[in-house]
C-alpha cells in the first residue's frame, strides 16, 4: 500500500471515528452529585433528612445511577451564604459536579444559585423554593421537586379561611422564605390580620413576640418557624399558655417528625398542611417510610421524603440519558420528563420546573402505637401550581 493510500485510509477512519463520535452517547465512569445542605446549627436537622433520604434512596438503587457508580460529596453550608458560595463553587471547579442538591434555607439558595447556573450544572433542589426562581428568574437548570415556598402556606390560608378564624397573628423569620410564608397565607386568607411579626433568622427566644401576639387578642396563630426555631417558639406558645386561647396553625415543615420528636405532647392537635405524609397510600411511599424507620430508627420527615424523590428524579435522568451525563441538554430533558416512583404518587413539573400537586391537611394526633405524629385529615388542594409560573418565560 502507497503512502498516499495509507493516508487517505487514515484519514477515512480518523473521520469516521469523528462521526461516530458525534452521533453516539458516551457513558460516564461515575455520576458526581454535590449534595450542600444545612448539616449544623438550629437548622441541622432538616439537612440531615435531606441527607439521610437521599442516602436511603442510593442504597435502594444499589449505590449506582442508571447503572453508574456514584460518588456523593456532603458538604456542611453552616446556614452562612458566603459559606454556602465558597463550597458551591468548590464543588462545581475542583470536584466538577454533575448535579447538585441539598439546599434547605432560601437565602442559601439565592446565594449559590448564580454559580450553578453559570456553570451550567443542573440544580435539584430537595427543599428551598423562593419565588424569584419560580417567576421572571426561572433558569432551565433549577428543579425542585418539593413545592414554591408559598404553597403550604396558601393552603393553610385556606383551612383557616374555610374553618371559620376571624383574627389571625402571622409570624415569621425576616428572610426570603419567610416573606414568601406570609404572602402565600394572605393570598388565601381574606380574614383580618391582627398582626405580622417577622423576627430574626435563627432566633429561639419568643418572649417579646409571645407578648405582641398575646396583646392582639386573635383567634389564631400562623408560624412559619423550620427547625429549631419552631422547637423553642411552640415550647414557649404552649409554656406561656396560649395554646388555651388561640389555635396554632403552621406549615408541614413547622409540624413535622424533627419538631413533634422534640416537642412531644404539647404539638396535639395543631393543624398543618403538607404534599406529603408517612400515611400516604402508595407502594413508593410504604417502602421509603419502612425502610426509613429500619434504616434509621425514626419516622421520616417531609425534608427527608423531598430528599429521596430528588435522588430519585436524579437516577432516572441517568438512567434515560444512558449514563451520559455530559450531554447537559439530554439531561434536563430527562430531569424535565421526571419519569421516577414520587412517594407523593403520580409527580409532574410547570413549564418553571416547580411541582404540579395536591397539597393536604394534617393534625398532630397519637397513633395507634401511641407516638404523637402527623396524621392526614384531607385534600386542600388538587393540581394546585404556584402564582409566579406564569411570570416564567421557559416552555413548558
Amino acid at each position: 500500500m502507497s503512502k498516499k493510500t495509507t493516508n487517505a485510509v487514515l484519514c477515512a477512519a480518523l473521520l469516521l471515528g469523528l462521526g461516530a463520535g458525534a452521533s453516539t452517547a458516551w457513558a460516564a465512569d461515575k455520576v458526581k452529585i454535590g449534595l450542600l445542605s444545612t448539616l449544623s446549627g438550629p437548622g441541622a436537622g432538616l439537612g440531615v433528612d435531606i441527607r439521610d433520604g437521599f442516602n436511603l434512596a442510593l442504597k435502594h438503587a444499589g449505590g449506582k445511577f442508571g447503572g453508574l457508580p456514584v460518588e456523593l460529596i456532603v458538604a456542611d453550608d453552616q446556614q452562612n451564604p458566603d459559606v454556602a458560595k465558597q463550597t458551591a463553587d468548590r464543588l462545581l471547579k475542583r470536584d466538577k459536579v454533575d448535579v447538585m442538591s441539598g439546599i434547605v434555607f432560601s437565602n442559601i439558595m439565592l446565594a449559590v444559585g448564580p454559580s450553578v447556573f453559570a456553570a451550567q450544572v443542573p440544580y435539584v433542589s430537595a427543599n428551598a423554593g423562593p419565588s424569584q426562581y419560580a417567576g421572571e428568574q426561572c433558569n432551565p437548570y433549577f428543579f425542585n421537586v418539593a413545592w414554591q415556598n408559598d404553597n403550604l402556606h396558601e393552603a393553610v390560608g385556606k383551612t383557616v379561611m374555610d374553618k371559620g378564624f376571624k383574627k389571625v397573628v402571622l409570624l415569621a423569620p425576616n428572610y426570603p422564605a419567610g416573606k414568601d410564608a406570609i404572602n402565600g397565607f394572605k393570598r388565601f386568607y381574606k380574614g383580618a390580620v391582627a398582626d405580622e411579626i417577622y423576627t430574626k433568622l435563627g432566633q429561639l427566644d419568643y418572649s417579646a413576640e409571645l407578648a405582641q401576639a398575646r396583646a392582639a387578642k386573635p383567634d389564631a396563630m400562623y408560624i412559619f418557624l423550620p427547625g429549631g426555631m419552631g422547637i423553642n417558639f411552640i415550647k414557649q406558645f404552649v409554656g406561656a399558655g396560649l395554646s388555651k386561647d388561640i389555635t396554632l396553625f403552621g406549615p408541614g415543615f413547622s409540624a413535622d417528625e424533627d419538631v413533634i420528636k422534640a416537642v412531644g405532647e404539647p404539638m396535639l392537635g395543631m393543624f398543618n398542611s403538607s404534599h406529603w405524609a408517612h400515611d400516604m397510600d402508595n407502594a413508593a411511599n410504604k417502602k421509603f417510610v419502612a425502610d426509613f424507620q429500619k434504616e434509621y430508627g425514626r419516622l421520616p420527615s417531609l425534608y427527608a421524603s423531598q430528599g429521596y424523590d430528588a435522588a430519585q428524579s436524579i437516577a432516572a435522568a441517568v438512567r434515560d440519558v444512558k449514563g451520559n451525563v455530559d450531554d447537559r441538554a439530554a439531561v434536563l430533558k430527562a430531569l424535565k420528563a421526571a419519569k421516577f416512583d414520587s412517594v407523593r404518587g403520580p409527580f409532574k413539573y410547570n413549564n418553571n420546573q416547580y411541582p404540579v400537586q395536591d397539597y393536604y391537611l394534617r393534625v398532630i394526633t397519637k397513633d395507634s402505637q401511641g407516638r404523637v405524629t402527623n396524621k392526614t385529615l384531607g385534600k386542600i388542594f388538587s393540581n394546585h401550581a404556584d402564582a409566579y409560573a406564569a411570570s416564567c418565560k421557559m416552555k413548558s
